[in-house]
């Protein structure tokens, strides 16, 4: 078997290079970050085209942020060739390169959608002892308060803020997607984390790591992830792009086939 990679592999691997470049050196990466991560909808830096540039980021502009960022491409980059290219080879470009952004919109959706069931339930608290919503907005946005509010109700502006205030970047969603559908067509396929060199089979492998994030998500726990990561945006990656793999290889034998 000839190991190389894939033309649309190249080509993604290619972009995020340069998207990661420009976070750097481009107005001292704050300027590329705020046009191209994505920012929480409820943000005034909220910008539709956001939903699709921030697979393609990784970075910030701290220096912790660049640390962080570049282990996080490298990562990511070396994960997309080991399972992009073997993916590709059997889906062929144009089935993989949809594959790879619909995973990426399914970690949008699952990611914003948890962000979502946190601030409403907030939001609708403040209103209801007296706030109105667009003071809230204003507060949010200055991060100034013109007005006596209750400690209950500063705790409760401050959580907002937290949310308000999230960002996403990275192709984790795009990939996890990516490595479902290699699960789906090699179940028994031995994979390793690197600082638990224990082969596991992808059927076990896969869904453990998906239930790790899971757990992380709604207990704050982190088990092999810094504590700023997107969990939800995994699982949502890896469950939209498992549904298309099982999808396609359910209508291999008719017009939807897949290899």
């Amino acid at each position: 078997m000839r190991i190389g990679i894939t033309d649309t592999v190249k080509h993604l691997l290619i972009i995020n290079i340069i998207m990661f470049l420009g976070t750097m050196f481009v107005g001292n990466g704050e300027l590329f970050y705020r046009w191209f991560a994505l920012y929480f909808p409820e943000n005034s830096l909220f910008q539709p085209w956001q939903i699709i540039t921030h697979m393609f980021m990784h970075g910030g502009a701290s220096l912790d942020a660049k640390e962080f960022s570049i282990a996080h491409i490298l990562f990511n980059m070396f994960a997309l060739w080991m399972f992009g290219t073997a993916v590709e080879q059997r889906l062929g470009s144009k089935k993989f390169l949809f594959l790879y952004i619909s995973a990426g919109l399914g970690a949008v959706l699952f990611q914003l959608g948890f962000y979502y069931f946190q601030y409403f339930p907030i939001e609708t608290e403040l209103i209801q002892s007296g706030l109105l919503q667009s003071e809230i907005h204003e507060i949010l946005a200055l991060r100034d308060i013109d007005k006596e509010i209750t400690q209950v109700q500063l705790s409760q502006l401050r959580e907002l803020y937290n949310i308000h205030r999230t960002s996403m970047v990275g192709a984790s969603g795009c990939i996890m997607g990516v490595l479902a559908a290699f699960g789906i067509m090699n179940p028994n396929a031995e994979l390793m984390l690197i600082f638990l060199p224990i082969p596991i089979k992808a059927k076990y492998f896969i869904p453990g790591i998906i239930i790790l994030d899971i757990v992380s998500a709604f207990t704050g726990q982190s088990f092999f992830s810094p504590s700023n990561t997107a969990y939800l945006a995994h699982v949502g990656g890896a469950v939209i792009g498992a549904l298309i793999m099982w999808f396609w290889k359910k209508n291999q034998f008719d017009k939807y086939r897949w290899n």
